[in-house]
C-alpha cells in the first residue's frame, strides 16, 4: 500500500500544478516561468545526487575504490537513453518555434506534450529504481528515502503542470483539455516507476547501474531544457535563487525522512 501511494504522489502532483489553468488568468510570466524551471532544475539535481548516485555507490562498496565505476557507467546510459529518446521523438518545448528530433506532422499541441512527457520519463524510473531497491530488502534504501523522493518529485511536478497546461491554454485550447493534455503528460511517471520495478525485480544486481541510470536521464532533462529555461531572456537571478531552493528542499527531505 505505501508502495502504491509513493508511486502515485508525483503524479497527483502533475495534476494539482495542471488544474492551474482554472485558476490563473493569461500566460504565466516570464519571471515566474524561469522561477519555476530553476525550482525544478535544483530538485532534481539534489535527487540525483542524495537519492541516486550516492546509494548506487554505496551499494558497490564491496569493488574497494572501483566503487565509482557502476554509478559512472549507469550514469553515461542514462545519458545515452534520454539523448536516444529526445533525437528518435518529435517534440516541441514550451515557447519554442523550432520542432525537435524527427521531422513530424504532429499538431503543435501535441509536440509540446511530448517534450514533457520525455521529461517525465526519467522521474518515474527514479521513483521505480529506488522503491525496487527498497522493496528488494537487500540495500540501505528505506521507505522514508523513498517516499522523500517521491515527495521532492511531486512538489516540482506541481509547477511543471501548471508549466504545460497554461501555454496550452494559451495557444487557443480549451481548459478542460488543457489541465488534461497537462495531467497526460504526469501519467508516463506510474507507468516508466512500475516498469522499472519490475525490471529491476529481474536483475536484482544490476541495482547500482540503474539507480545511475535513472540519475544520468534526470541529469540530462536538468542541463537540456531546465537550465536554458531557467536563463532565458533578460538578465535575472530569480531562476538560481529558485534553483537553490529547490535544492536544499530536496537534500533536506531526503536527509529528514530517509
Amino acid at each position: 500500500m505505501n508502495t502504491v501511494l509513493g508511486l502515485s504522489i508525483p503524479f497527483i502532483g502533475t495534476t494539482l500544478g495542471s488544474a492551474c489553468v482554472f485558476l490563473m488568468r493569461g500566460e504565466l510570466k516570464k519571471s515566474l516561468e524561469r522561477a519555476l524551471s530553476g525550482f525544478a532544475a535544483g530538485v532534481m539535481v539534489a535527487a540525483s545526487i542524495w537519492s541516486l548516485i550516492i546509494p548506487a555507490m554505496e551499494q558497490s562498496e564491496g569493488m574497494g575504490r572501483l566503487s565509482f565505476l557502476p554509478a559512472v557507467i549507469g550514469f553515461w546510459i542514462g545519458i545515452a537513453f534520454l539523448l536516444l529518446l529526445d533525437c528518435v521523438t518529435p517534440h516541441l518545448h514550451i515557447y519554442t518555434e523550432k520542432q525537435e528530433g524527427p521531422s513530424s506532422s504532429l499538431k503543435r499541441t501535441t509536440m509540446m506534450v511530448l517534450a514533457v512527457t520525455l521529461h517525465n520519463v526519467p522521474e518515474g524510473m527514479a521513483i521505480g529504481v529506488v522503491y525496487a531497491a527498497f522493496l528488494s530488502g537487500t540495500s540501505d534504501i528505506t521507505a522514508g528515502a523513498a517516499l522523500a523522493l517521491a515527495i521532492g518529485i511531486a512538489i516540482q511536478n506541481f509547477p511543471e503542470g501548471a508549466i504545460i497546461s497554461m501555454p496550452l491554454r494559451a495557444e487557443g485550447i480549451s481548459k478542460g483539455k488543457a489541465f488534461w493534455l497537462g495531467t497526460l503528460s504526469g501519467a508516463v511517471e506510474p507507468v516508466a516507476a512500475v516498469v522499472t520495478i519490475l525490471a529491476t525485480r529481474a536483475i536484482g544486481t544490476m541495482l547500482p547501474y540503474l539507480l545511475s541510470f535513472a540519475a544520468g536521464a534526470m541529469m540530462y532533462v536538468v542541463v537540456e531544457e531546465l537550465v536554458p529555461e531557467m536563463a532565458e531572456g533578460e538578465h535575472s537571478n530569480v531562476g538560481v535563487i529558485m534553483f537553490a531552493v529547490g535544492f536544499t528542499l530536496m537534500m533536506a527531505l531526503d536527509v529528514a525522512l530517509g
